[in-house]
């Protein structure tokens, strides 16, 4: 027993050595070098990742409802008499956008540096679009930068309203279209092929309709890669051809004339362009640079073009009327109230009329669209999978009824 209690001190006696030895000055200085070497990691992944948000921020396209939401916010805090760098630097710590926090950072940086506002929004055209810097442009030469960032707020506001309807009249048939086209493909490509090896068994020769999509399933079995190539080469041609100017004008004009849709598109842009037009002209813009601003912000070959017309003729001192009422683009009812804004000195207040009409013809288009579009699908859905339906059971009913004639 003694020997045993022997033995049993001196292991007690070296793990306690051990473990002093491994808690000793060595072992701290280990965890130290360990803790050092985590922090080294994470301080070097923070500024990598900030470092590509600077390099993306640069780049950044703000969505236009962000954007609205900024400008009245900024306008709100000009007219509460706050200063412009105080203001932004309010607006840079409430921004959740990691992005454009970095961009509202550096033009307050610019700004204090000594810069004016409407330089420092310039450095990035993807967020700040040129109508933005124009309204800022002429809000610091007027000295009324508050009032006029109040209007382009709700300039951008109505944009997006206007915007969000139509996407939201466009979801539903988008929606449909698309689960149709799935349950197309899923009914060629899995269930037909069993009905094709059960009417195989047959022997009897199958009506057209059924042998016709039969066929269609098996060369969509076999050749769906070659499907897939396709479609995809057909939309890569497409998009490159609708960016050449010839493609580009014929899109345009395909969509101002499609059926259902096209009267929607061209009600769009007209009052895209009254309000653009007459917003940036109540601020003080000059109309040479109105009109460039309008033509880049309208989107549509026609504008563009009338764009063009109208600053050649007002140029040589003509009216804008005279180019409209020339341009079938335009109807009759914007060319006689243009002309007349233009006689009674008004053409911006009569540009806000033309555009809130045209806003409330969109948004009565669009509830109409809506109504007709919901029925129509429900047609195109009976039609299309009732076709495959009936195409696929009519052998059967077929066989039935030579079975009861049998009998």
């Amino acid at each position: 027993m003694g020997l045993r209690a022997c033995i049993a001190s001196v292991c007690v006696v070296t793990m306690a050595l051990i473990s002093s030895a491994a808690s000793g000055p060595g072992a701290a200085t280990r965890t130290d070098a360990s803790r050092k070497s985590t922090g080294n990691v994470r301080a070097a992944q923070a500024l990598a990742k900030q470092k590509a948000l600077e390099k993306k921020a640069k780049k950044y396209k703000l969505p236009l409802g962000e954007l609205a939401i900024f400008t009245q916010q900024l306008a709100s805090l000009l007219i509460a008499g706050l200063p412009l760098v105080q203001c932004l630097e309010a607006l840079q710590d409430q921004t959740e956008d990691p992005c454009f926090r970095i961009i509202i950072r550096d033009v307050r940086a610019d700004i204090s540096s000594g810069n004016s506002f409407s330089s420092s929004v310039k450095k990035f055209p993807n967020a700040f679009n040129s109508l933005f810097v124009s309204m800022v442009e002429a809000g610091e030469a007027s000295g009324g930068l508050a009032e006029i960032l109040g209007k382009v707020a709700s300039y951008f506001e109505s944009t997006v309203r206007l915007t969000k309807k139509v996407k939201s009249a466009m979801t539903y048939p988008i929606a449909v279209i698309g689960l149709a086209v799935a349950l197309v493909n899923v009914l060629l490509i899995f269930v037909i092929p069993v009905f094709a090896s059960m009417f195989a068994d047959f022997g009897a020769k199958l009506p057209a309709p059924t042998q016709a999509l039969i066929d269609l399933s098996e060369f969509m079995k076999a050749y769906w890669w070659a499907i897939g190539l396709g479609c995809y080469g057909l939309y890569w041609f497409i998009k490159k051809y609708v960016s050449t100017p010839t493609g580009r004008r014929q899109k345009d004009q395909f969509l101002v004339k499609a059926p259902i849709f096209g009267n929607l598109i061209h009600k769009i842009a007209l009052s895209r362009f009254c309000r653009t037009y007459a917003t940036l002209i109540r601020s003080g813009v000059p109309i040479l640079r109105t009109l460039e601003i309008v033509s880049a912000a309208s989107g549509k070959v026609q504008i563009e073009e009338a764009c063009v017309e109208i600053t050649r003729h007002v140029s040589q001192g003509g009216q804008v009327s005279e180019v409209l009422a020339a341009n079938p683009f335009f109807p009759p009812m914007m060319k006689h109230m243009v002309k007349a804004g233009e006689s009674t000195g008004n053409v911006d207040g009569m540009m806000t009329k033309i555009s809130d009409f045209y806003d409330v013809e969109c948004e009565a288009t669009v509830a109409a669209l809506t109504s007709l579009i919901e029925p129509l699908l429900i047609v195109f859905l009976g039609v299309v999978v009732g076709g495959i339906v009936m195409a696929m059971f009519l052998p059967i009913f077929q066989l039935g009824a030579v079975a009861g004639g049998l009998q």
